[in-house]
């Protein structure tokens, strides 16, 4: 998870929603993003989606069996139904989105019994460092609108 806030942080700095991914394989880091939809003005450029496609293209496929994710934040709905495509194995979250979260929070894609796949869920991994990275970008960008509001 240390890594996913790495790439957290490089969104931060980027003014993006600080949301960082890692997937791993055995042992292996394979994939990495991090949210780019802002300044790639790309609505998928979500930070698993890119660690999922760089781990299918340096694994050679798009079946991530095996493969482990770690999210700084609960996936949406978009990345929730890209994760049970990939076959990933387990995910790993950080800190839960009781607003737009589709793996426990609003709703639960990767673990629906009618999808063909399910994936492993843990929450709460560093907690604490992924919520208090998520305060603080949203307290500065309402902190930047008021004082532009201002003007």
């Amino acid at each position: 998870m240390q890594e996913a806030l790495r790439e957290a942080r490089r969104a931060f700095d980027l003014g993006e929603v600080p949301v960082g991914a890692v997937i791993v394989k055995d042992g292996n880091i394979i994939g990495r993003g991090h949210n780019l939809a802002e300044s790639s003005k790309d609505p998928t450029a979500h930070a698993e989606i890119i660690a999922i496609r760089q781990a299918a293209e340096n694994l050679g496929g798009w079946r991530l069996t095996g493969c482990c994710l770690y999210v700084t934040t609960e996936p949406c709905s978009m990345c929730a139904g890209a994760i049970v495509l990939a076959r990933i194995k387990k995910l790993y979250i950080g800190t839960m989105d009781k607003k737009a979260g589709a793996c426990g929070s609003v709703l639960n894609i990767i673990n629906d019994s009618r999808l063909n796949h399910y994936t492993e869920t843990e929450t709460g991994i560093m907690q604490e460092e992924c919520e208090s990275m998520m305060k603080e970008f949203f307290k500065r960008l309402r902190t930047k609108k008021s004082e532009e509001d201002k003007t």
